[in-house]
C-alpha cells in the first residue's frame, strides 16, 4: 500500500518536472514569429523579394480587437503594400540595368532565341494575312483552315520562344523573369486577402475591453495582450532594421545616380570642346565618330535616368517604412492603453471577489453572535449554527465562482442536469437533510425524548443535520434498560420510514405488572385488593387516554377504545400469576410501576385479619374477570 502511495506521488511529480524542463527547453518558441525569418518568405523561402513588411501585418492584423486597433493594422497593411511593391519595382529596374556578356551555352540559346523570334514574327504575319483574306468578300473555308493552321504553329511557335527565355535567364543570371513570376503571385495572394477582408466593426477600447465581464475573460485578455504587445515590438524592431538598411541603401543610389549625371555632364563639356577644335572640312564625310559619341551619351543617360528613379524609389521606400514604424509605434501605445483597461478591470474583479469573502465573513460573525444569544437548547443552536454557516459560505462561494467566470450561457440545462444528477448521487442526504426540519417540527423528537425508530427504542441523545441518534433500551413492554448500545440513523426515516415518540402529548402506552400469590393466601382478597390499587393509582391517566382516543376516533368514525386496567391469573406451580395491564404515559412509567409494585408488597405482608373482606358483588365481578 505504501509502494502504491509513493508510486502515486512520483508519477505526478515526474510528470511535472518534465514538463517544466520541456516548457523551459521550449522557451525560445515564441521568441520570434515565423514570417520574421530571413529571405522574406517563410521558414526555408528562396524568394528573390523580401516580403516581411507585408507578410509581419498580415499575422499581425488578425489579433486587432478594437476599433482603434483594426484602424492602425489596416494602416500598417496599406504602407506595407506599398513598400512592396516598391520593393518589386526595384528589383525590376535592378534587374533590367545590369549587363552581362554571353558566352558558351548562353551565346547558344541567345541566337537560337532570335531564330525563334524571328519565326514567332513569322506566323503572327501569317496569322494576321489570313485574318485580312477572311474579311475579304471573297472568303473561302480554305482560307479559315489556314487561319487554324497558323494560330496553331503561332502558339508552339511562342511556347518555344518562353522555354528559350526561361532558360537564358536561367544560364545568364538575369532574375527578371523569376521576380516577374513572384510579382504575379503576389498579386493574386492580395486579390484574395482583399476579398476575403470586412468591416469587422470592433469596438472603441473601453467598450472592447469590458466584453470581458468576468475576471477569467480578463485574465485571459491580459495576457492576450502581452503576447500581442511582444509581437507588435518585434514588428517595430524589424521595420527600424529595415530603415536602416534602406537608408544605407538610399545613400548608395544618390552616389550612382550623382556619379552618373557628373559622366553626362563630364561628357558635355568634351563634346564642346572637341568640336570646336575641329574645322568642318576636316570632319569625317561618314559621321561615324559622332554617331558613336551620341550612342554613349544616350546610353549615360538612360543609365543616369535608371539610377535616378531607382534613387526615388529607394527614397519612397524609406518613408514608407518610417511611416509603417511610427503606425506600430502607435498601435503599440493603443494595445499598452487597453492593457492599462484591463488590469484595472481585473483589479476590480479581484476587489469584488475580496469583498465578499469579508462580507461573508463578517456575517457569519455576526449570525453566530446573534445565535450565541438565543436561549434555544445548545444542541439545537450548534446545528442552527452549522446550517447558516454552511448556507452563507455556499452563497459566498456560488457568488465568487460568477464573479470569476461569470453566468452560464445555458443555465436551465445545466440546472436541470445538475439536479438530476446531485437527486440521484445524493438521494439519502437529500431526505436527510428535508427529514431534519420534519423532526425539528411541532410533531417531532427532541434530546431525552423516548422513541421508537424502524423497530429500535431507545433515548434520543443527538439530532444532527443528517443523523439521529439513540441509546437503545430495548423493548417497552419487557425490561425497558438501556443496552448501552448507541444506534445511529440517517434522517431519512422521517420520511421514508416510520418512528414512534413515547415523550410528547398525545402518546400513551399499555404496560404490565406480574405478581405471584403463594398458596394459602386468600387470592380473591388480594386480587380485589390489586385491582382496586391499580384503579386508584391509574384512574387519571386512563381517562386522559380514553377522552384522547375517544376524540381521535370521533372524527374518523371508529369504534371506541377503553383504558380500564385488567387483571388476568394464571395458574403457576408456586401459586397464581396475577397480570394486571394498564395505560400510562410513557414518560411516567417506571414511577408508576415502582409504586404499583410497592402497594402490592404491602398489601401481600398486611396481617389476614386486617385485609378487607370482599362483598359479595366484588366477588361476582372478581369471579367475571
Amino acid at each position: 500500500m505504501k509502494e502504491l502511495r509513493r508510486l502515486a506521488i512520483a508519477v505526478p511529480a515526474a510528470l511535472l518536472v518534465l514538463c517544466l524542463a520541456a516548457a523551459w527547453w521550449t522557451r525560445g518558441a515564441m521568441a520570434h514569429m515565423p514570417f520574421l525569418k530571413s529571405n522574406g518568405g517563410p521558414a526555408g523561402g528562396q524568394n528573390l523579394i523580401d516580403q516581411r513588411p507585408w507578410q509581419t501585418i498580415e499575422s499581425l492584423a488578425p489579433l486587432a480587437v478594437s476599433a482603434e486597433e483594426q484602424s492602425f493594422a489596416h494602416e500598417a497593411a496599406r504602407l506595407a503594400d506599398h513598400e512592396v511593391d516598391q520593393a518589386f519595382a526595384l528589383a525590376l529596374r535592378q534587374a533590367a540595368l545590369q549587363t552581362r556578356t554571353l558566352t558558351g551555352d548562353a551565346l547558344v540559346l541567345q541566337e537560337k532565341e532570335a531564330q525563334v523570334q524571328s519565326l514567332v514574327k513569322e506566323d503572327q504575319g501569317k496569322v494576321d494575312a489570313v485574318t485580312a483574306s477572311l474579311k475579304q468578300p471573297n472568303g473561302t473555308t480554305a482560307d479559315s483552315d489556314d487561319l487554324d493552321v497558323a494560330k496553331a504553329q503561332l502558339q508552339l511557335d511562342s511556347d518555344e520562344l518562353a522555354d528559350l527565355t526561361e532558360q537564358l535567364a536561367r544560364v545568364s543570371g538575369d532574375q527578371r523573369s523569376q521576380i516577374q513570376q513572384e510579382l504575379t503571385a503576389r498579386e493574386a495572394a492580395m486579390k484574395k486577402y482583399d476579398a476575403a477582408q470586412g468591416n469587422t466593426g470592433g469596438q472603441i477600447a473601453v467598450l472592447s475591453a469590458r466584453r470581458y465581464g468576468t475576471l477569467y475573460g480578463r485574465v485571459s485578455a491580459w495576457f492576450d495582450q502581452r503576447s500581442r504587445m511582444n509581437l507588435i515590438r518585434q514588428a517595430k524592431a524589424e521595420t527600424d532594421a529595415d530603415i536602416a538598411t534602406l537608408t544605407a541603401r538610399h545613400a548608395e543610389f544618390e552616389k550612382k545616380a550623382s556619379a552618373a549625371a557628373a559622366s553626362i555632364n563630364a561628357s558635355v563639356n568634351v563634346s564642346s570642346v572637341d568640336g570646336s577644335k575641329v574645322d568642318a572640312p576636316s570632319a569625317q564625310p561618314n559621321g561615324a565618330a559622332p554617331q558613336d559619341a551620341v550612342k554613349s551619351r544616350v546610353a549615360r543617360m538612360a543609365k543616369a535616368h535608371a539610377f535616378s528613379q531607382m534613387h526615388s524609389i529607394a527614397e519612397d521606400q524609406l518613408q514608407t517604412q518610417q511611416q509603417l514604424s511610427s503606425v506600430y509605434g502607435k498601435w503599440l501605445a493603443q494595445v499598452e492603453l487597453q492593457h492599462s483597461i484591463v488590469t484595472h478591470l481585473a483589479l476590480q474583479s479581484l476587489s469584488l471577489i475580496a469583498f465578499l469573502i469579508l462580507c461573508g465573513v463578517l456575517l457569519a460573525t455576526f449570525v453566530g453572535q446573534l445565535i450565541d444569544r438565543s436561549r434555544m437548547e445548545q444542541r439545537r443552536l450548534h446545528t442552527l449554527r452549522t446550517i447558516i454557516g454552511l448556507g452563507i459560505q455556499l452563497v459566498t462561494l456560488l457568488l465568487v465562482l460568477l464573479v470569476i467566470f461569470g453566468a452560464p450561457s445555458q443555465v436551465p440545462t445545466i440546472l436541470g442536469l445538475g439536479a438530476a444528477g446531485l437527486t440521484v448521487v445524493f438521494q439519502d442526504f437529500i431526505l436527510a437533510f428535508f427529514g431534519w426540519f420534519i423532526l425539528m417540527g411541532k410533531n417531532g423528537i427532541r434530546v431525552g425524548d423516548w422513541v421508537e425508530i424502524n423497530g429500535v427504542g431507545g433515548e434520543v441523545v443527538e439530532i444532527g443535520l443528517f443523523r439521529t441518534a439513540l441509546l437503545e433500551t430495548g423493548n417497552w413492554t419487557d425490561k425497558g434498560h438501556p443496552t448501552g448500545r448507541r444506534v445511529t440513523f440517517i434522517n431519512n426515516f422521517a420520511i421514508s420510514g416510520q418512528y414512534f415518540n413515547f415523550s410528547t402529548t398525545g402518546q400513551w402506552m399499555w404496560d404490565e405488572i406480574t405478581v405471584n400469590i403463594p398458596p394459602g393466601v386468600d387470592s380473591y382478597k388480594t386480587i380485589e385488593a390489586i385491582h382496586n390499587t391499580v384503579l386508584k393509582q391509574t384512574e387519571r391517566d386512563a381517562k386522559l387516554a380514553e377522552q384522547e382516543w375517544q376524540s381521535a376516533t370521533r372524527h374518523n368514525g371508529l369504534s371506541q377504545f377503553k383504558a380500564t386496567p385488567s387483571v388476568d391469573m394464571r395458574p403457576a406451580a408456586s401459586g397464581v400469576d396475577i397480570v394486571v395491564r394498564y395505560v400510562i404515559r410513557a414518560g411516567d412509567r417506571f414511577e408508576v410501576r415502582n409504586r404499583l409494585y410497592q402497594s402490592v408488597i404491602d398489601l401481600l405482608h398486611k396481617p389476614a385479619n386486617t385485609a378487607l373482606t370482599p362483598s359479595t358483588t366484588d366477588q361476582e365481578e372478581l369471579a367475571k374477570v
